[in-house]
């Protein structure tokens, strides 16, 4: 197996929001925003490649949206997820599955394209696009809360294709579908979003999405403005960094716009960072 970063663009999201209730005394420490309240923070997807199966985490933004909806978001860089696929040799074509943590724009975005003028279609063609059914329908009946980030042009075409599959929460599917990977599913950020837990190179590698966006977030109480239902979030996070720790967890941060991956490690302040470091050093 080889794994690969996948970087699609970076953009901007409010220091505040990011962080809920943690003042910016304490968060701007971590995380330094700009005179407008501003935080960078990366889309950086992963491409696992595994016997005859290339498979993409995630998808990033996407370029499909309009200039106003992309002015919210400051975006900056020159990396995109067609540019970042081909730069490792690889063509669009060649993914064979797409395992989408959650349907929020800036996860699964970079998913779908126009078609012209005649709608959307399904960036790779040849892959099988995964989600949750649970999740899906989270998605596709929106609460007011999240129906903003919900974009129907990014969702709905999935399912049109034929080309949307299901991974079952209740029961695992990884014995047929993914051999070497596990899923963890977490309910507080978004109902049943979904993290690919990794067998790589003797580690549990584990891909955080909106779990832990950035090492700024380790401490229990940061936890998102974003996050639907953040009790929750509090007490996954917690369950989870703690199990992270124990079993030296390689985890990959999403949205860490300055660190790829990090380990973690108890102190007496509770779980904490123990070392950042890129996939490309992971031995």
């Amino acid at each position: 197996m080889k794994l690969y970063p996948i970087e699609t663009g970076n953009f901007k999201l409010d220091g505040g929001a990011m962080f809920g209730v943690v003042p910016k005394s304490i968060w701007q420490r971590t995380n330094p925003a700009d005179s407008n309240n501003m935080c960078p923070w990366s889309m950086r997807c992963l491409l696992i490649e595994d016997g005859d199966r290339l498979m993409l985490v995630d998808t990033g933004m996407g370029d499909k949206q309009s200039e106003k909806f992309f002015s919210y978001y400051y975006l900056f860089g020159d990396n995109t997820l067609q540019k970042s696929i081909e730069a490792l040799g690889f063509s669009l074509d060649d993914i064979t599955d797409v395992i989408l943590t959650h349907l929020h724009f800036d996860h699964c975005g970079g998913a779908i394209a126009h078609n012209g003028s005649n709608g959307y279609r399904p960036v790779f063609k040849n892959a099988t696009y995964w989600s949750s059914e649970r999740h899906w329908k989270w998605a596709t009946e929106p609460n007011r809360r999240e129906r903003a980030s919900f974009l129907k042009e990014n969702i709905m075409p999935i399912e049109e294709s034929g080309q949307l599959k299901f991974i079952n929460r209740t029961g695992n599917l990884t014995e047929n579908a993914f051999p070497n990977i596990d899923f963890l599913f977490v309910d507080g950020h978004t109902d049943s979003q979904m993290l690919p837990m990794i067998n790589y190179k003797g580690h549990k590698l584990v891909f955080m999405a909106d779990l832990l966006p950035s090492v700024g977030h380790i401490p229990l109480p940061y936890v998102m403005g974003y996050d639907t239902r953040p009790l929750i979030t509090l007490e996954e996070k917690g369950d989870f960094l703690a199990t992270a720790a124990t079993e030296n967890y390689i985890l990959f941060l999403e949205h860490d716009h300055a660190n790829e991956c990090c380990t973690l490690q108890h102190t007496e302040k509770g779980v904490r960072l123990k070392d950042t470091f890129s996939l490309k050093e992971i031995g």
